[in-house]
């Protein structure tokens, strides 16, 4: 590649299995030093294996790379380049430098292969330990060394980064570029993801396909945000990152040698920050899917919704059944009711009191600003060393939970209605 040459770099996946982490990490950092350097991202489809090649599994990669907000500038399919291939092939079998016996051999030159890897810096390996290695089945069946080294000449591909798991691959290569005369790109390895036991992530780490990840409500942007620090580093302390930002901040320099962990509790924490900063409307369209299938709700009180669980959930599914209460019929147990060490009758005598205050205020107060005031005044007439012998049995005859909003905001978006309905069964269940 001379100095003025325009960026070019490639990921080139094999649609013969689901589009996992990995593959999504490499596809990343490929696009974000392309846009960085004002240069072009090129998606190749290697789908020359007919046996192991399968349409449902290029949708998966198509599909995950569109949900992560990149774009390709061309796209490729290996499978339609055999005329190229066949060329380049019936050249190095003319001039001796391959052989066929059966399959077609390379011919290793036994030498030192050495190259400068831009993030792990000189790398040398003695390609006699690799032997002759088979670079297709035939005249029109290239193998994966051979059609990656000709795609990229013939697409003019400036740096190929890809997984530390290919130097093995990059030296039988680079014989491949000698062989036909021609300069190999500019080489990046990046590092592996591990697990947090530091083995290579796989199933039992919890890793999945990214369109897992889009079922269970994990928000693209933060996928996006999790994978580019896996491996780099901006070098300072900032954590949150737009697409914008990281095409602007991104570089190859900055990529650690060491293995990247991929913590999915981290990821969890990236996930509930977006879901904090996302528009609530845009949020509550995204959640829909997650809630119960009988709605009768309209949307400014769906959006309610929405506010109140979204500081809790990390994922958006979670969203259903942080909700739940307030779509289903509760149940629970009795003992739910009980604050601290009150007895039946104090608890009763809490509901009663809650539901005669209720019932005083007319619908168009059933506000929480205002619910909240006339009750927290309630609640220390009631106890003034303890507020939570009248609002605790309150909150869970709504929620039905230990654990939920407060009475004020859960009661405003169920009306007035529902909430005495819902009292109402709390007093009948302590009976």
């Amino acid at each position: 590649m001379t100095k003025n040459s325009k960026i070019r770099v490639r990921f080139a996946p094999s649609p013969t299995g689901l589009f996992h982490v990995g593959s999504a990490r490499t596809t990343l950092f490929n696009y974000l030093f392309a846009k960085h350097n004002k240069g072009d991202f090129i998606l190749r489809i290697e789908d020359t294996d007919k046996q192991r090649s399968k349409k449902e599994f290029e949708k998966d990669i198509l599909e995950g790379i569109k949900w992560l907000g990149l774009k390709w500038d061309e796209l490729y399919y290996q499978s339609k380049r055999t005329k190229i291939y066949e060329k380049y092939l019936k050249e190095l079998l003319d001039s001796g430098k391959a052989y066929k016996k059966e399959i077609i051999w390379f011919r290793n030159p036994n030498k030192k292969v050495v190259f400068n890897d831009i993030i792990r810096g000189n790398v040398e390996v003695d390609s006699s330990v690799l032997g002759d290695f088979s670079i297709a089945k035939d005249l029109k069946t290239p193998l994966y060394n051979f059609a990656a080294v000709i795609d990229d000449f013939e697409m003019k591909i400036s740096h190929v980064i890809r997984g530390e798991d290919h130097i093995t691959n990059t030296s039988k290569q680079i014989l491949i570029y000698e062989a036909l005369g021609w300069n190999p790109p500019q080489f990046a390895h990046l590092p592996l993801i591990l697990g947090p036991d530091r083995s290579k992530l796989s199933k039992r780490h919890g890793a999945v396909s990214l369109t897992d990840y889009c079922k269970q409500g994990y928000l693209p942007e933060a996928m996006r945000n999790f994978m580019a620090l896996l491996g780099w580093n901006p070098g300072d302390e900032r954590e949150i990152f737009s697409l914008k930002e990281l095409e602007k901040e991104f570089s190859l320099e900055k990529i650690q040698k060491g293995g990247a962990i991929f913590n999915i509790e981290k990821l969890n924490w990236f996930n509930s920050q977006y879901i904090r900063k996302m528009p609530i409307k845009d949020l509550t369209k995204l959640c829909l899917k997650y809630l119960p299938e009988k709605i009768d709700y309209k949307q400014k009180d769906l959006e309610k919704i929405i506010v109140l669980e979204k500081e809790r959930i990390t994922k958006l599914f979670e969203m259903g059944d942080a909700t739940r209460f307030f779509f289903k019929d509760l149940k629970y147990d009795q003992n739910l009711l009980k604050w601290k060490d009150a007895d039946k009758i104090e608890i009763k005598a809490s509901l009663d009191k809650s539901y005669s205050i209720l019932c005083d205020i007319k619908e168009r107060d059933f506000r929480a600003d205002k619910l909240k005031a006339v009750l927290m005044s309630a609640a220390k007439e009631f106890n003034n060393n303890d507020r939570g012998k009248l609002l605790w049995p309150l909150r869970v005859a709504l929620s039905g939970r230990d654990k939920s909003p407060g009475p004020f905001e859960i009661a405003e978006i169920l009306g007035k209605k529902k909430t005495l309905e819902r009292i109402k069964k709390a007093i009948e269940l302590i009976k």
